[in-house]
């Protein structure tokens, strides 16, 4: 008998791959079947909509933030993700050299810094919640420089309830 998944991390490993694969000879069909010109009547929509998103993500990230809630992660990275997904489709899309030219400084110099911004925050959080989890399932009580909010930072640069030997240790 073969091997079958027995669990939804492995089911996950299975069916993400098979999507991801077959994406990639869908994409080289679309880009021979597709006409390079299409007209719509929806563009403002398609764009305010995702814009508006985008702005949501914003908010929900600092909401979250606020609260110190777990979802702060999940929030950036989509938030990130988004940055990067504008920042292709504007720069892709212009069809005159200026308008062009400006999609790629706004790329270049806002939306992909945030993006890296927000991966960082996505990344950090993560490891901050691993540790408090690995605390708490080994019965440690965490100390209290390790309670601080992960988004805080000292005067001195490092983060706050961190050591420069914080990784050290672990």
């Amino acid at each position: 008998m073969g091997w079958r998944p027995s669990s939804l991390r492995d089911w996950v490993v299975i069916v993400y791959a098979l999507i991801g694969l077959g994406l990639l000879p869908w994409a080289l069909w679309l880009s021979e079947s597709l006409k390079p010109h299409h007209s719509t009547n929806d563009w403002d929509l398609a764009w305010s909509g995702f814009d508006t998103g985008l702005a949501l993500l914003f908010l929900s990230t600092a909401f979250a933030a606020y609260r110190r809630s777990p979802w702060v992660a999940a929030l950036a990275a989509a938030t990130g993700t988004l940055l990067v997904t504008d920042a292709w489709f504007d720069i892709v899309l212009e069809s005159h050299s200026v308008e062009r030219r400006n999609a790629i400084l706004l790329a270049a110099f806002a939306e992909l810094p945030t993006a890296a911004f927000c991966f960082w925050i996505a990344h950090r959080t993560e490891r901050f919640l691993a540790r408090a989890l690995h605390l708490a399932a080994t019965g440690q009580r965490p100390a209290e420089r390790d309670l601080v909010g992960v988004l805080e930072v000292t005067a001195d640069g490092e983060p706050a309830g961190e050591s420069s030997d914080a990784d050290a240790s672990a």
